[in-house]
């Protein structure tokens, strides 16, 4: 078997070998990150805030309420615009501080 004896001095070819490889290394892991990357940054997540829970919630509260009462609603007209209804102040500002407890 022969030996080449000639390039035992010769440390580029090496140094030049191993640098290739090394940068391969680097390009092939750089490309492996970009992709991860590319994965995650494609992924939506959506979150529901307690707040619109409950605006769906009073929505369907709203869709199932009874139908509206036109004839109560002419008569209260009529009555306002006679200047026959009275307003209790008491009793209004109880039921808006009611209304505003039960939204929470």
């Amino acid at each position: 078997m022969a030996i080449n004896i000639n390039n035992l001095n010769n440390t580029n070819q090496v140094k030049q070998k191993l640098e290739q490889q090394v940068q391969t290394k680097q390009q092939v892991s750089e490309s492996s990150n970009a992709s991860q990357q590319a994965k995650l940054a494609t992924r939506d997540s959506v979150s529901i805030t307690p707040q619109a829970k409950q605006m769906n919630e009073l929505q369907k509260q709203a869709a199932d309420s009874p139908v509206i009462n036109e004839k109560k609603i002419a008569e209260l007209k009529s009555a306002i615009a006679s200047g026959d209804y009275k307003i209790n102040p008491e009793k209004l500002a109880a039921s808006i501080a009611n209304f505003e407890f039960e939204l929470g």
